[in-house]
């Protein structure tokens, strides 16, 4: 069998280890290793990678645990405005849908709009009419709303945190996942809440190609977590892709590289990248970073520190 490879993240923030229940721990690691499973198997058995990356995020979706569908980060009204984008490593084909409150899986619907439309994104009210035309399965926006989020709103604007510049222990639980298939194709693919109290509208770079996500066969695929705006002012995943390219540089050196500019621009962050070998790396400069990777190279993990 060819060398075949899946890598997940679920958010790098400034999440306070003595305040992380083993509860809270287990239910972060067990859940991202759930997608993992579900994802390789596709890959086992014959799947695309785009099918391995959007089968894994739909479950993480679903995980109020994660800053991504249920448990999504809330903007200054109360209300989820949730982002989501997938890229093809074989065509460099990608689709988006931004501040989409109805969608129940909004990476199922960036990818029919990356396979079935002639756009690369939606925004709410178009991305949901298409959505309801084709029958996605919709909810209703309260769906979304966990006890949790409300109190951690609450919180925030009781203290007038400024979770966009880092202030405080910051969580920014983002999904994302890159993957290599038995055919040599790649992708990688995010699902976001967004960041907690953030202004009605803000856009991250979770659903933006060439800031979150990158993927090109035959080099590598990248998804990245953190601090968005900085990743948007780097174009991150793009950046590192091109330096693998262009440079020759390995994908450990060029994600490092990646993050020492955005740290000197003071944004911090994690990123998933495989290259074209199955080589995965997971670096991360805030103070956790949930992810895990499963290859046919026989590296299994699933952690949080």
């Amino acid at each position: 069998m060819n060398t075949i490879a899946i890598a997940l993240h679920g958010g790098a923030g400034d999440r306070d280890r003595s305040a992380t229940t083993p509860d809270n721990e287990r239910e972060l690691t067990d859940s991202i290793a759930e997608a993992r499973e579900t994802g390789y198997m596709i890959l086992e058995q014959g799947g695309t990678a785009v099918d391995a990356i959007e089968a894994a995020i739909r479950i993480m979706e679903l995980q109020p645990c994660f800053n991504a569908g249920v448990g999504g980060a809330l903007n200054t009204d109360g209300e989820v405005e949730l982002d989501a984008g997938i890229i093809d490593g074989a065509t460099h084909v990608t689709g988006a849908v931004i501040g989409v409150q109805r969608i129940k899986h909004p990476i199922t619907m960036a990818r029919y709009i990356m396979e079935h439309t002639p756009h690369v994104a939606l925004t709410k009210r178009g991305a949901e009419l298409l959505a309801e035309s084709i029958g996605v399965e919709m909810v209703e926006k309260e769906f979304f709303l966990t006890d949790e989020t409300v109190r951690l709103l609450h919180r925030m604007q009781e203290k007038e945190q400024a979770a966009t510049q880092g202030e405080g222990k910051v969580v920014l639980g983002t999904v994302g996942a890159v993957a290599l298939d038995r055919f040599g194709n790649m992708a990688a693919a995010n699902s976001t809440g967004g960041i907690m109290n953030k202004r009605i509208g803000r856009v991250g770079d979770a659903p933006m190609n060439g800031a979150g996500m990158f993927a090109h066969n035959g080099i590598g695929a990248v998804a990245a977590t953190g601090y968005g705006e900085f990743f948007v002012r780097t174009v991150a995943a793009h950046e590192i892709i091109a330096q693998m390219r262009y440079c020759n540089t390995t994908v450990d050196v060029a994600c490092m590289n990646v993050l020492s500019e955005i740290e000197s621009l003071g944004g911090r962050g994690g990123l998933i990248a495989l290259d074209a070998h199955g080589t995965v790396v997971m670096p991360f400069t805030t103070t956790s970073m949930v992810r895990a990777t499963r290859t046919s190279h026989g590296i299994i993990t699933a952690d949080v520190w």
